[in-house]
């Protein structure tokens, strides 16, 4: 399964992934940790520096258990996360943020969710396709007006 959003932010390219290479600001957008804003997380690492590894644990369950790394960093233009699902279902992926800049204070940003889906799943994958699609706009939604301020 590959889901790809995109939208267009009023900032340099440079201050966009600035913003986006430190997990925890995820928090600040991201519908999923934004269910959530209590849950128990760990973190292991430098936030912002490759290797660094998040963990969340909550009882809402669409939130469920986890874990996020960043694998690796292209100053300015790229970062990428390995993803490990342990709730509501034990599934893993990746995840990655493109960073293109288009003018000078102008910037796409492509979020780009990839991760196997094992039967019986795969009966559902236009339907997990079109919620997690939905749930990635409405978190660049929320990045583009967090960044925008």
């Amino acid at each position: 399964m590959i889901v790809e959003k995109s939208i267009t932010i009023d900032k340099p390219s440079q201050d966009v992934f600035n913003f986006l290479k430190f997990i925890r600001n995820q928090e600040t957008f991201s519908v999923w940790n934004m269910k959530d804003p209590v849950k128990e997380t760990t973190s292991t690492g430098i936030d912002g520096a490759e290797g660094f590894t998040y963990s969340w644990n909550s009882k809402v369950k669409s939130v469920g258990a986890g874990s996020q790394k960043i694998t690796k960093l292209i100053d300015g233009k790229r970062i990428e996360f390995d993803l490990n699902f342990e709730r509501p279902m034990k599934n893993t992926g990746s995840s990655k943020f493109i960073i293109e800049p288009l003018a000078a204070n102008k910037t796409k940003v492509i979020w780009d969710f990839r991760g196997p889906t094992k039967f019986p799943m795969y009966l559902f994958l236009g339907a997990i396709t079109k919620m997690l699609g939905k749930d990635i706009a409405q978190s660049l939604e929320n990045l583009k007006i967090k960044l925008e301020k």
